[in-house]
């Protein structure tokens, strides 16, 4: 039996109010995990281009 399966089977044993408090725990996931991926996207997004840009720093003003 998947995970998936087994969520199934424990959640239809539930109370619909039960239901909906693993509904909104999903959704949760859900957001959290497309936010890691819009965040990684947004940095490389601002990032881009900027790798063959020279610094306008040198080792002595890091050093000084």
């Amino acid at each position: 039996m998947t995970v998936a399966e087994q969520i199934v089977q424990h959640l239809n044993s539930l109370p619909e109010t039960a239901q909906a408090e693993v509904l909104d725990f999903v959704e949760f996931l859900e957001s959290r995990s497309n936010k890691a991926s819009w965040s990684e996207f947004s940095l490389t997004q601002a990032m881009r281009g900027m790798e063959s840009e020279e610094s306008p720093y040198s080792l002595n003003d890091i050093k000084g």
